[in-house]
């Protein structure tokens, strides 16, 4: 399945890797180490030279507890990095946002791709993600970033999962968005315990049936702390075992920090594909 990311297509049968690059000063693993044009472009040059398919901009942090940013801060904080990677860069440029307004603005500055974490939630968010006519991902959260980890409750993770996403793409749908521009995210991480996470990725191929590309970002998060007891800045081998196990499992996008090493690793579960 071949999808057209404004103008980019990509086989979507296959795991690609996306790069994180957080143009801000308090993302949870690389807050402040991004936060200037020169430094963001300095660090998108460096990902794409590693083998990123995607770049995932972003300008708010959405780690548990983080504070919400104003839509104008956010765009100054985005948009010229935005502008500047798709002018130079072959890569698909994915803008990591809930804001209508930023939806808009990065879909016109070259924009390939809508990740949003509150999937398109926000009042106005469906019609823009369906008007900037680029694919969008929808991810499944459990309330807001600030309280998401407040005492996470399922009655069965995955088919809540499901469930909410399901409702999601009907609702994007009827405000216009083509089903096949849909990709999906169970949200690792955001409003769930670790047994919650461990639950959906043991179980992850079956959210193949809703039909869409899946993306997932598990890259140097808590849940791989808890198991490990390794600090973020250690969680490599943990994050390419994460990167693994999804690509093994069909998923189409991993969402990482340390590109070279995931590039590397979903390789070789690329190779195995094909040898069978």
């Amino acid at each position: 399945m071949e999808l057209n990311f404004a103008g980019r297509a990509l086989d979507m049968s296959r795991c690609h890797v996306m790069g994180v690059l957080n143009v801000t000063p308090d993302s949870f693993s690389d807050g402040g180490q991004f936060n200037s044009p020169a430094a963001a472009m300095a660090r998108a040059r460096q990902m794409v030279a590693d083998g990123a398919a995607f770049i995932d901009v972003g300008g708010e942090s959405t780690r548990p507890g983080a504070s919400p940013v104003s839509v104008q801060e956010e765009m100054d904080r985005v948009c010229p990095v935005v502008e500047a990677i798709a002018k130079e860069l072959d890569v698909v440029v994915s803008v990591d946002t809930s804001a209508p307004e930023v939806m808009a603005e990065t879909a016109r500055l070259g924009a390939g791709l809508i990740n949003d974490v509150r999937a398109l939630q926000r009042d106005g968010a469906p019609e823009a993600a369906a008007k900037a006519g680029i694919p969008a991902c929808i991810m499944h959260i459990q309330g807001e970033p600030d309280t998401m980890q407040d005492r996470p409750h399922y009655r069965n993770v995955r088919r809540d999962v499901s469930s909410f996403l399901t409702e999601r793409m009907r609702i994007a749908e009827q405000a216009g968005m083509r089903p096949e521009n849909i990709i999906l995210d169970p949200g690792f991480g955001f409003g769930k315990t670790l047994e919650h996470n461990l639950q959906l990725l043991a179980c992850l191929e079956q959210l193949h049936v809703l039909g869409h590309p899946l993306l997932v970002g598990m890259s140097r998060k808590s849940m791989l702390g808890a198991i490990t007891g390794r600090e973020v800045t250690e969680r490599l081998p943990a994050s390419l075992a994460a990167a693994t196990i999804a690509a093994m499992k069909g998923v189409s996008i991993v969402r990482v920090h340390d590109v070279r090493e995931t590039v590397d690793a979903v390789k070789v579960v690329t190779a195995m594909k094909e040898a069978r």
